[in-house]
Parts: C-alpha cells; sequence; structure tokens
C-alpha cells in the first residue's frame, strides 16, 4: 500500500435518508427481476405458433407440389388466329366491325363493291345462253346427219334390189338371146327377131351396170353421211364442253359476287384492322385478325422437366390477369422438338466454344370447359399451368394435419422453455 493511499481518509458511513428505507430498496430489485422478456411472453407464443402453422403449411404444400407437379412461368395464352383476307379486289363500299369487337360466325365484315362484279356475272350468263342455243343447233344437226344415213342406207337397200331386178333381166334376155340364136340357125325366126333379142339382152347388161353403179354411189353416200355425223358428233361433244365452261363461269362469277361480302368464319374477337370505307383493295390482302374465343396455353418446360409430362395428364391454369381464378385443363401435346431450333435463325452447335443451356420445349394444353374471366382473353397473355405427373397427391388435409402438429409440438416446447426460464 502506497503512502498516499495510507494517507486517504476513510469514508465514513452515511446515515440513512428518511425517503429511502431498505424495504424500498428490496422492491426495486424484485420489480427488475420480475420483467418477463418479449419471447417468453405467452401471446407471442400463442402467435407466434400460429404463424409456425402457416409457414410449415405453406412448405408443405409447396414440397407436395414440388414433388407431384410441374409447372413453369414460361407460359402464354394461345390461340389459332385467322387471317381475314378478300378472294376478290375492289373498293370497300363499308366496313361493318370495329376493333375489338365480338362477332359471330356469319356476320357481316366488309362489304366490296359489287357492280363490276355483277356486270360480269351478266357477262357470263350471256355466254352460258349463247353456248347453250349452240348445243341446241348441234344437237338439232346430229339428229339431221342420223336420219339422212338412214335414208341412204334405204336407198342403197333399194338400188340393192334394183340390182337383183336388172341381173335377173339380164338373165332372161341372155336366155333368150340364146334360144333365138338357136332358131335363127335353123330359119325358124327372122333376123329382125333375132336382132330385138340381142338388143334386149345388151340393154339388159347395161341396166345392171347402171343399177350396179347406182349402188355403189349410193353406198358411198352411206359412208359420206356416217362420216358427217361423227364430225357432227365431236362438234356436239365440243358444244357440250362449251356448255359446260359457260356454266362454270357463270358459277365462279356468282361466287365471285358472293365474295363481295366478307364474312366471319367463326366466333372471335376482331383485332388488328386495317381497312376503311373508300379503300382499294386486292385479293389476299389482310384486312384484320379474328381471335377465336377457344384458347389454349403454349407452355415452355425445362427439356428436365418433361421425363414424366404426358399427353392426358391434368393441369391447374392461373392467368396473370385473372386474379385468384383457377382453371382446369389437360395436355394436349408435346412439341417435337425445341423451340429455339425452329426459329427463324436456328442454333448451330457445332463449333468450338459451345456452352450448353436447358432448352425449352413447348407444350400444348387445352382448357377443359370455355374460359370465361369476365373479360377479354387473348393470345400472348401470361399464365402459370401447372401439370399433375404422378399418380398419387398428398392431401391438402394431411399437410394441415402436418403443419397442425409440427406447430404445436414446437409451440409447447417453446412454452415450456419460457416457463422453466420464468421459474
Amino acid at each position: 500500500m502506497s503512502k498516499s493511499e495510507s494517507e486517504r481518509p476513510e469514508p465514513q458511513a452515511q446515515p440513512l435518508s428518511p425517503a429511502l428505507s431498505p424495504s424500498d430498496g428490496a422492491g426495486e430489485g424484485s420489480a427488475a427481476e420480475g420483467k418477463t422478456s418479449f419471447w417468453r411472453r405467452r401471446p407471442v407464443i400463442v402467435v407466434g405458433t400460429v404463424v409456425l402453422f402457416a409457414l410449415l403449411f405453406w412448405g408443405l404444400r409447396y414440397l407436395a407440389e414440388g414433388l407431384t407437379h410441374e409447372a413453369t412461368d414460361d407460359a402464354f395464352l394461345d390461340a389459332n388466329v385467322i387471317s381475314i383476307a378478300p378472294k376478290v379486289p375492289g373498293q370497300v363500299k363499308q366496313v361493318h366491325v370495329k376493333s375489338n369487337q365480338a362477332v359471330k360466325a356469319g356476320d357481316l365484315l366488309v362489304e366490296i363493291d359489287p357492280r363490276d362484279l355483277a356486270v360480269q356475272l351478266e357477262q357470263k350468263r350471256a355466254g352460258l345462253n349463247a353456248a347453250r342455243a349452240n348445243l341446241d343447233l348441234l344437237k338439232a344437226s346430229f339428229e339431221l346427219r342420223r336420219t339422212q344415213i338412214g335414208t341412204a342406207e334405204a336407198t342403197t337397200k333399194q338400188s340393192a334390189a334394183e340390182v337383183a331386178a336388172a341381173e335377173a333381166n339380164a338373165e332372161k334376155a341372155r336366155a333368150d338371146l340364146k334360144r333365138a340364136a338357136e332358131l335363127i340357125q335353123n330359119h325358124t325366126i327372122s333376123p329382125q327377131e333375132f336382132d330385138t333379142a340381142k338388143m334386149a339382152a345388151t340393154a339388159t347388161e347395161a341396166n345392171v351396170k347402171a343399177a350396179r353403179e347406182r349402188t355403189s354411189s349410193d353406198q358411198s353416200k352411206v359412208t359420206e353421211a356416217k362420216a358427217q355425223l361423227e364430225t357432227t358428233r365431236k362438234a356436239l361433244d365440243w358444244g357440250e364442253a362449251q356448255a359446260h365452261q359457260a356454266e362454270s363461269d357463270v358459277q365462279a362469277a356468282e361466287l365471285n359476287l358472293s365474295y363481295a361480302r366478307v364474312t366471319a368464319p367463326g366466333d372471335g374477337y376482331v383485332t388488328k384492322k386495317a381497312v376503311e370505307n373508300g379503300d382499294y383493295i386486292l385479293v389476299g390482302q389482310k384486312l384484320m385478325a379474328l381471335v377465336p374465343s377457344d384458347l389454349y396455353v403454349t407452355a415452355n418446360f425445362k427439356e428436365s422437366q418433361l421425363e414424366h409430362i404426358r399427353p392426358g395428364q391434368p393441369v391447374k391454369i392461373t392467368v396473370d390477369s385473372v386474379v385468384g381464378r383457377v382453371f382446369r385443363g389437360h395436355v394436349d401435346s408435346i412439341m417435337a422438338g425445341s423451340g429455339a431450333r425452329f426459329s427463324l435463325l436456328p442454333p448451330e452447335n457445332a463449333v468450338g466454344n459451345y456452352v450448353k443451356v436447358v432448352q425449352r420445349i413447348p407444350v400444348k394444353i387445352l382448357f377443359d370447359e370455355p374460359v370465361e374471366a369476365g373479360h377479354v382473353l387473348g393470345p400472348g397473355m401470361s399464365a402459370v399451368p401447372l401439370v399433375k405427373v404422378k399418380g398419387y397427391e398428398i392431401s391438402e388435409t394431411v399437410s394441415i394435419m402436418t403443419a397442425a402438429v409440427g406447430a404445436l409440438v414446437i409451440g409447447v416446447l417453446w412454452w415450456r422453455v419460457a416457463g422453466k426460464r420464468d421459474a
């Protein structure tokens, strides 16, 4: 002990103040020791147990869905969009729809000025009438040729009969001449009678020759008539073809006139309207698009997720624009290839600096029921499909019971620990 310390006077005991007694000091210490920690308070333990139950339930449901389902947020609503284009050119007389308007199948969309098409139809009908008149004329000529053949054949038969008669007369005349020659040798008849028999034989021979030539001529007429009939038949076939072509032209003109009224091929919503009254439009020019109401989902799953995805599996679908609504659907088909492979510029992987990237495979998902969201849904809207890929499913009741038991056990342990520390 140093000298300064030995010389320092010792403190003297102060008398107790009347305002602070020993009993008062003991009360403050007991109050400080009785103050409970926030995490050992019973209301906090109860609320914490409830919160823990909610977290456990949410985690178990997430884990259950991860074991039995496959999901992706790279999914969009899609539809078979129909492009509306005219089949005939012309000036637009009137547009009967507006953008985003709902239409039914058969509703009039655009009307083209039909006057030019009506004139063309009248021209085709006039051509049809001329072709039919020409066909009737050819039919009459064909019947005439057939009649001429019949007449020629009858004349030929008559000529053949005349030949037979002439040959008979010639045979008789030759026999008479032979007898006359025998008689004149016996001086039974006069030379004049012999000359008469000879002249008769010569005349009958000439008649036979003339009849045969006439028969040959008639046969040539029959052959000529048949050739003319064949020519007329070919002309008739040509006339029938012309009439048929004229009928087809009339039908085409009628169709073109009907095409002046552009109608909706199905139910849907008018989008991308690019036509107004007075526009001159061409064949195949895109006027508008029609989005049908039968939507589906194109979900781009990772290739590692496709191991258990099969067509027909049930799907839960949520759409970002429809909050709190879950739609039911099923897997329709899986694309045979990645989306990148069928892009405009597919990747070339045969290079030295190749980096493996997980590919996305489009999966088509159909809705089980028509989508009724209370507002318009269209292609391109974001969706989240949840595909059930396992045959079993962990029910919500099991998740609730498991979460309740776990939260209750932890809560009881928490309660007991807090109680022991208070003791």
